[in-house]
This record gives C-alpha cells, structure tokens and sequence, in this order.
C-alpha cells in the first residue's frame, strides 16, 4: 500500500511551508549502536553537514567518502503555534537509500527507497511556539531487494564497502529539501489529471482525493489569470474552449486552483500549474497533441562536484540552459526519479521526460556495462529474494507515478534499466510489475524501459510488454571500438536488421550511445578516448539510426562526466558526457547541436 506523501509544498491563505536546509547536525553509526544508545535523541560526536548534499564528497579522507551503513542526521527546527484544526507535517525529498524519522525522540515514519519523498505526520509529536528535535537514521547499504541493485562487501577490518551493479557512485543522504508544513485537518491530499483535446477545444478531466466532508471546486486559469473553466466536485471535467496546448520546446502552464470549501467557509486551497496535452504511441511514431515527435537529447544523472547528488538549482538552470543550446528535446531520468524541481524546470521549458524508476543493477555484475553483450547470465531473477524485490519494485513504481502523474513534461514511464530479460522467471517478473503500473496512471502514458545488449530479439522475454522499446548500445565502444569501428557498424546494422525483420510495428528509441572522452585528448588519425573519436562514433551512429524509419529518438549517453565507483575502465568517473562534469562542451556537443538544431 502506498505510503502517505504530502503535496509540493506551497504558501497559501490556508497552508504554510517552512524550508528546513541548512546545516545539520550529522555522525557515522558503522557499528549500527546508535538506536541502542539513544541517538534519536541527541547525537554524541556530531560534525556539521549540509542539507541538502551527499556527504561523500564533502570529505578528504578515504573512509567517509567510501562510508556504508548507517549514519545519523539531527536537527532543531521551531514549530509555529498552531491550533487543533492543523497537522503539521516533515516532508523530505528524498533520503538515500532507507530511513527512520524520529520527532522528539519518537518514530514518526520509515521508508525504503532513495529517490522518492518521505513524508511524516508529525502533529502528534511537536510543541506548537518552541523549539523540536528531528533524527533521521538512514542507511546506504545495498542488497539484491534495494532499488538500485547491489552487494556489500565486508573488509578484513569489518569495516563495509558498497558493491554497486550499476555504473555510478552510490551517492547517500538528505540529498533534497526537507519542509515543514501546515496544513488543515480538512485537506486537500491529492489530485490526478487527464486531456482530450477536439479542435481547438480541450477537457481536462480531474479527481480530487481530501479529508473531510467539504465541497470540492476547482478553476482553470491561464497564463494571464484569466479563468478558463471552472466546476464542482471531487470529480469532473473543466471545458477549455480555444485551449492553448502544451508543446515540445513550446510550453504553456494553465494553473489548477483546487479549494475545498466546509459549511460555505475555505477549508484548504492548492495550486498547481499543469498543461494540456495528450500522449499517444501509434504504429512507430510517438505522438504528442497528434503529431510525431522524435527525439533528441540525453540520459543523465543528478550528479555534481562537491554536492554529489544534492538538489541544487543552479545546476538545473544551468543543464537546462546546456540541453537548450545542443537543440534537444527530451531526457531520461536515469537511473531514478529526480527531485521534483528538474520536472517542474521542464514543464516550463517544453521538455519531454522518460520518468525512470531506480530497477537498476538487476545483472549482478559490478561492471554491468562489460557484461552487456558477451552473454553473461546470472540466474538473477531465479534468487529467492526476488518476491521481496518485486514488491519493493512495485511500490517504487506506485510512488514515482503518484508524484510524477500531474507533470505534462512525463510522457513515458520507464520500469527498469538493463537488467536480464532472457529467461522466462524475468518475463513474469516484469509482466507482474507493467500489469500494476498500467492500473496507476490516470493518464495511461506509454511504459518502457531500458534494454542492453544481451536482450537480443531472438532470445529477450521482456520486450513486448513496452510500449515502445528503449536500446542501450555501444558498437564502436565496449563492442568493436577503435580501428574495428567499421565492423561495429556492421555488426549493428545487423542487429537492427533482425529486429526489423520481427515487424513489431512499434518505435524504437536509442536510451544511451557514446563513448568515454577526455576533453583534453586529440589525435589524428583518432584512437579511443580522443574526441575526434568521439565525434567519428557518433557520426557512425546517426547512419544507422537514419536508415530505420522505426527509429524515433536518440538519446545519447550522457549529458556530463559523472562519478562512479573506482575501477581500471574509469578515470576518475564515467566521461562517456558530450559535456564536462562542470558543464563545459566537448566537440561532440557542437556535432549534436548541428544535427538536432536542422
């Protein structure tokens, strides 16, 4: 069942936000003895620590950058005076992987799962007009029920270290905002939207889930303030005449105005901007407001110097700034929900999201990226862990959709990265999981998700339950790289040449292609690693994807270097980017932005 989870926060005549980062209080627990000891109460030997951020980088030393298990986070926060008709709830973006809330030394609420918010009532526990004390033990280990996938590694000196079976740095803590926020007894909870759109005229169908016995009625304004349609009633239909539509790189926000209203007073209010517009797959094109878009952007990740994957609106200014420039249109959100902040970015930007749930690593490789393609098979969804998995998997899902549902920037959901998908027990697995996915959306987006090289068209279980099928593929790269460039395209011409012969008649989008390049090397001729390499790759690639008219997106991996675990196939993180961790183009972004601007 899906956990209770507070709106985005917002200040009204009815709610108040109060933003909580800053510097906390903050201290490592590897010998897991600070419940026994009181922590929740006050932390023995704390250093300070900013929230948001990872704490990872933030250290100079080798233990606390590679930290795993448990640490502690502490606070002190004032609570308003507030009356018996409030609640006053803790609402964090996220805290990486899992986590206990304690309020004034009481449990308060418990989540699994890093990437989605984590929201505690809390009213029962605070002092209205003084000061409280929130603890967070959280915890960064990873196992094969988390999302994303993983081991633990014990050293010979007890001490743990985090085994990834994904190909970025296992980033952890408060690494978004955290609010507290009051709010009515009769409240608003949440709310789902959909479109039809006839004409220049549209309907936006609404539901409205509340506490309390009140009227419900809801106003549709536009971007002048102007009303656009009105009604009452948990549920209905707002006509829209001479409707402005959302569109790709060509946004327009109508904002949805939701009071609840008891014994003719106004209980509860809340605003959000939404836009109009419909989602369709149809034969091989995808189709927004009815006409074909391809697409054009990247893979990324949340990742940053010092902040890690802390929530920090500079950088999502300025990768959007980035992504405007090269000419794109479309990113995925590997390998796992953002913060709520990069979605509302590209809703007034125009950007499309394939929204990714964290089902990454399901390979059991710690170089995942080495075994796509040589056939490796790890009887991964044979474990007995996997029911455990699965209904972790399921909940993830239900969490990022119930998030995520409103945003027109999400037009597709993807439920997994690269895992296996050969045998017939990672069928039922992922058959189980689209079934329930497709039962959350009251919008009923395309479902997709990422293949590597191993799910072949004769031999991938998986594919037919997407929507359309998302490929990550490195012919030139980790297959046939350097001076056997040319057979790598051969041999990808190939493939794509047997997945047309299977006439699925659905789209094809490219989720991640590229190569690993360090903006300092040059070479002519080229070698790997240099970016006249680079360039030559993905000029190799745009071949291949222009010859398939079922091709209908190219996402190319990935917008910037980022962290990763240490190992001999990286230097210092993956610098597979088109530009540097610290946002600066490489040659590639020049290539990408001639082709994606014409």
């Amino acid at each position: 069942m899906l956990k209770f989870t507070e709106l985005y926060p917002e200040n009204n005549q009815k709610r108040s936000s109060f933003l909580l980062d800053g510097m906390w209080k903050f201290q490592f627990d590897s010998s897991s003895a600070g419940k026994e000891n009181g922590w929740e109460n006050h932390l023995p030997n704390p250093v300070s620590m900013p929230v948001p951020s990872s704490f990872a980088d933030l250290f100079t030393d080798h233990r606390s950058r590679d930290y795993c298990g448990d640490f502690w986070y502490e606070h002190d926060f004032y609570v308003p005076e507030f009356t018996e008709n409030q609640r006053v709830i803790l609402r964090f973006g996220s805290i990486t992987h899992r986590a206990v809330v304690y309020v004034n030394g009481k449990e308060a609420a418990a989540h699994e799962g890093g990437f989605l918010p984590v929201s505690a009532d809390v009213t029962e526990f605070v002092t209205g007009g003084k000061m409280n004390h929130v603890a967070v033990l959280a915890n960064n280990e990873l196992s094969e029920t988390s999302l994303p996938c993983g081991a633990v590694k014990v050293m010979q000196d007890g001490r743990k270290l985090a085994k990834p079976y994904f190909d970025f740095f296992n980033y952890a803590g408060i690494q978004r905002s955290v609010w507290l926020v009051i709010v009515p007894q009769s409240r608003i909870l949440d709310f789902d939207t959909d479109y039809a759109v006839s004409g220049n005229d549209a309907e936006v169908h609404y539901s409205v889930k509340h506490e309390g016995t009140g009227t419900v009625r809801v106003t549709l304004s536009d971007e002048d303030g102007n009303e656009a349609a009105s009604a009452e009633g948990a549920s209905g239909v707002l006509s829209v005449r001479d409707a402005h539509l959302w569109n790709v790189r060509n946004a327009y926000l109508y904002t949805l105005h939701i009071t609840l209203w008891e014994d003719g007073e106004l209980a509860d209010e809340y605003h959000a901007r939404i836009g109009i517009r419909t989602v369709a797959v149809e034969g091989t094109k995808i189709l927004v407001n009815g006409k074909p878009v391809y697409l054009k952007g990247f893979g990324k990740h949340e990742d940053f110097e010092v902040i890690g994957r802390g929530v920090s609106l500079p950088v999502i200014k300025r990768d959007f700034e980035c992504m405007k420039w090269t000419g794109a249109n479309c990113f995925r959100t590997s390998h796992y929900p953002y913060a709520e902040e990069w979605y509302q970015f590209a809703d007034e930007e125009g950007f499309l999201i394939i929204d990714e749930i964290a089902a990454v690593g399901m390979m059991r490789s710690t170089h995942n990226f080495v075994a796509a393609g040589t056939g490796h098979y790890t009887s991964f969804f044979e474990a007995p862990t996997v029911p455990q998995l699965l209904e972790n998997h399921i909940r993830q899902v239900e969490e990022m959709i119930t998030r995520d549902k409103n945003h027109p920037s999400v037009f597709a959901f993807s439920l997994f990265n690269e895992p296996e998908t050969i045998s017939e027990f990672a069928g039922n697995y992922f058959r189980t999981v689209f079934e329930a996915a497709r039962k959350m959306d009251p919008q009923h987006r395309p479902l997709t998700g990422a293949f590597e090289k191993n799910s072949k068209p004769e031999l991938c279980q998986v594919y037919p339950v997407c929507d359309f099928i998302c490929l990550n593929r490195y012919y030139g790269w980790y297959i046939s790289g350097g001076p056997e460039i040319d057979e790598a395209e051969y041999l990808f011409r190939d493939e794509m040449n047997r997945w047309a012969a299977k006439e699925l008649n659905v789209p094809f989008v490219f989720t991640e292609f590229g190569t690993d390049t360090l903006g300092s090397e040059h070479k002519l001729p080229s070698v790997m690693w240099t970016q006249e390499y680079q360039n030559e790759y993905y000029e190799m690639n745009f071949r291949v994807f222009d010859s398939y008219d079922f091709i209908q997106g190219e996402l190319t991996w990935n917008f910037a270097d980022f962290q990763t675990s240490e190992g001999i196939f990286r230097v210092n993180g993956n610098k597979k980017g088109v530009f540097t961790r610290t946002r600066q183009p490489k040659e590639s972004a020049f290539i990408l932005k001639k082709r994606w601007d014409n």
